[in-house]
C-alpha cells in the first residue's frame, strides 16, 4: 500500500487553496520499508482549517457541519513525558465528566491544524482525544511545512528521515507511555475501553499500539493505513492474536488495487483470532482521502469513514 511511484502522484495535484472552507469534512492517518512507508496524494494542501480556539466554537461549526450535537470541549497544547523523551501533543475533552480515551496518529506530515480539528470533532462527540507528534524525539510540531513540494529533495529526505525514525520498539514505548499519562487525566474515564486511530503510516502504530496493551484498547481504526501487512517477521498484521480489539480498516481503492490480497489476509487473521473486523475497501478513493488539508480528500467517503469510526467505539464501550 503505497510506493515511490506516490511522488509523482502527489506533485501531479493541484494545491485546493480555501476549498477546505466550502466543505464539510469528515473523520479522520510503520512501515516495514521505504517503498511501502509514504503515502500516496495525501500531502497537505494550503492549510485553510486552523485550530479552534478554547471557547470560539465547535471544530463542526469552523467546517460547516452541523453542531447540534456537539457538547463543550476544553483544548489544550500539552507535553508529556515518555521513555525517549519529551512528547508534545494536543489534548481535547468534553469540559464536564469523563470521557473514554481516543489516541490519535497523524500520517507522515505529523500533528497540525487539520489533525487538531480532526481531534476535536471526536471530542465533541464525546471523547477525551490526545493527538500526538510521532516525531518527537527529531523535532517538535509542525514537521512539515505547509505545502511540502516533492519534487524537492530535501523535502523528500526530511519526511522520510522522520518516517524512518519510528521502529516497532518506539511504537510500543510511546503507546504504553501515552495511555498512561490519559489514564492520570480527570477528564478520562478509565473504566471504559479506549480507541486509537490512525492514518496512512499511523495504521500500523495503532495496531501496535492495540498489540501492546491488549487490556486497555477496546476499539481500533486505521484509515489508509500502508504496511498493515508484510512479509517481515514484525508484520503488524502478526500481531492480531495478541489483541482483544474491534476493529475499521478502511482501505483506499488505489492500495488495494496495487494489493489487492491485503484485504484477504487481514480478514483472515482476524477471523482467526476470533475478533470483530470491518475490512473495507471504500471505492473511488486515494490513500490519503480522510484528513481535510489532503490533497485528495474526498468528502463523502471522510463522512463514511467518520460514522463508522462513530459506531465503533461506541460498540467498544
Amino acid at each position: 500500500m503505497c510506493d515511490n511511484d506516490s511522488f509523482d502522484d502527489m506533485v501531479a495535484y493541484r494545491l485546493r487553496q480555501n476549498l477546505l472552507a466550502r466543505r464539510a469534512f469528515g473523520s479522520l492517518t510503520l512501515g516495514a520499508g521505504l517503498a511501502s512507508l509514504l503515502p500516496l496524494g495525501c500531502g497537505p494542501a494550503e492549510p485553510a482549517i486552523s485550530p479552534t480556539p478554547a471557547g470560539s466554537g465547535s471544530a463542526a461549526a469552523s467546517t460547516g457541519l452541523s453542531t447540534s450535537s456537539a457538547a463543550p470541549t476544553t483544548e489544550s497544547e500539552v507535553t508529556l513525558s515518555t521513555p525517549d523523551g519529551t512528547c508534545d501533543a494536543y489534548f481535547v475533552h468534553p469540559s464536564t465528566g469523563a470521557s473514554p480515551a481516543v489516541l490519535v496518529w497523524p500520517d507522515i506530515f505529523g500533528l497540525r491544524p487539520a489533525f487538531r480539528q480532526m481531534g476535536k470533532r471526536l471530542a465533541e462527540s464525546g471523547y477525551a482525544v490526545l493527538v500526538v507528534n510521532p516525531f518527537y524525539r527529531k523535532q517538535k510540531a509542525p514537521t512539515a511545512p505547509p505545502n511540502p513540494n516533492f519534487e524537492d529533495k530535501a523535502t523528500r529526505e526530511a519526511l522520510m528521515a522522520l518516517m524512518q525514525s519510528l521502529t516497532a520498539d518506539t511504537a510500543a514505548t510511546d503507546a504504553k507511555a501515552f495511555i498512561a499519562w490519559l489514564d492520570q487525566q480527570p477528564s478520562v474515564d478509565k473504566a471504559r475501553k479506549m480507541g486509537t486511530t490512525g492514518y496512512c503510516m499511523g495504521g500500523p502504530l495503532v495496531m501496535r499500539t492495540a498489540a501492546a496493551n491488549p487490556d486497555r484498547v477496546g476499539a481500533v481504526a486505521s484509515f489508509h493505513g500502508g504496511s498493515l501487512v508484510t512479509d517481515k517477521p514484525d508484520s503488524p498484521h502478526l500481531l492480531i492474536p495478541t489483541m482483544k480489539a474491534r476493529f475499521l480498516i478502511a482501505i483506499a481503492a488505489n492500495d488495494d488495487a496495487k494489493q489487492p490480497d491485503v484485504k484477504d489476509k487481514l480478514k483472515e487473521a482476524f477471523a482467526r483470532a476470533s475478533l470483530t473486523a470491518s475490512v473495507e475497501v471504500f471505492e473511488g478513493t486515494k490513500h490519503g482521502f480522510c484528513p481535510p488539508d489532503s490533497h485528495v480528500y474526498d468528502a463523502v467517503a471522510a463522512e463514511k469513514a467518520w460514522s463508522e469510526l462513530l459506531a465503533l467505539l461506541k460498540a467498544a464501550g
